[in-house]
């Protein structure tokens, strides 16, 4: 029972960490019709920034830095790269892929700086455990667990009741009736990709944290993890995309905690099973979990 609680409750803050990835993904798409994937490098630079800053600035102001940046790039990478093209939705297919290219000159980038290393975030919750009842729990999880959710309501909060979120919802759902309406469709997609790029480089430092060795290279990959969660839950819904993650998280922590029961899947199957999961979900329900029929006028 207590491995069972054990597991239980890292997949919670797994699956919490991945939601802050995964509305990345839903924000984005949402404002530009834009398939992000530079996410997992713009992770990767958040906490690359946290790394090398921490000694000099402290864990918050390292961290605050960090977040400010990422979203300041992720901003600028859709400014500079993607809207060079036009915002014309049907141009969205042409910037996803352009995202892509991104991804692999900033994760070059990071990659030669990094090398081989195992950087340390600073985080100060360090190697540190808690005990909750029978259960032994790292703080880093116990963190994960808390500022996700706060920032994670906050993000929602953004949605339902400031003017940005309403005109986000207003162009996700008709672009052209948004733009006569006066919502300034330039403004709120660029926003919507800084959001975004802040999420992304928060979550890397509960992704590099204890029992994590530290930030290496391959960490941005982590963020392929969320993608099938933001898939699960529908792409375009913000509360999918926290359902899709928790899903993911529990689904790996569950099969890592149980590999020795698991075994006839194969010793790899925990790296797979999101995406094993994905499938089947997508089988049953084409849209994901959240998703809904879309109206086509042709």
């Amino acid at each position: 029972m207590t491995t069972f609680l054990d597991t239980l409750f890292n997949g919670l803050a797994l699956g919490a960490v991945y939601a802050l990835v995964a509305l990345g993904f839903v924000i984005i798409f949402k404002a530009s019709g834009v398939m992000n994937f530079a996410h997992g490098s713009l992770l990767l630079l958040g906490g690359y920034l946290t790394a090398v800053l921490h000694d000099d600035l402290g864990f918050a102001g390292a961290l605050a830095v960090a977040v400010l940046v990422t979203a300041a790039v992720a901003g600028a990478m859709d400014r500079f790269l993607l809207r060079a093209g036009g915002t014309d939705p049907h141009a969205a297919h042409v910037q996803t892929i352009v995202t892509i290219g991104v991804d692999i000159v900033i994760l070059t980038d990071l990659s030669r700086r990094i090398g081989g290393d195992l950087l340390s975030l600073g985080d100060p919750w360090g190697d540190s455990v808690s005990g909750l009842g029978p259960v032994t729990v790292a703080d880093s999880r116990i963190a994960a667990i808390v500022v996700s959710t706060v920032v994670i309501a906050g993000v929602f909060a953004l949605f339902r009741y400031t003017s940005w979120g309403l005109s986000l919802r207003a162009s996700a759902e008709d672009v052209e009736a948004a733009a006569l309406m006066g919502v300034r469709l330039v403004r709120i997609r660029t926003l919507a990709w800084c959001l975004a790029g802040a999420l992304a480089a928060l979550a890397a430092v509960f992704l590099a944290a204890f029992p994590a060795p530290g930030l290496e290279r391959t960490t941005g990959q982590i963020a392929l993890k969320a993608f099938p969660a933001a898939i699960l839950g529908g792409m375009a819904s913000p509360p999918g995309a926290l359902a899709g993650s928790l899903l993911i998280g529990l689904t790996e922590a569950l099969v890592a905690g149980y590999q020795s029961d698991l075994h006839i899947l194969g010793e790899g199957f925990g790296d797979v099973a999101p995406y094993a999961v994905m499938v089947l979900v997508l089988l049953v329900r084409p849209t994901g979990l959240f998703g809904g029929k879309a109206a086509v006028r042709v």
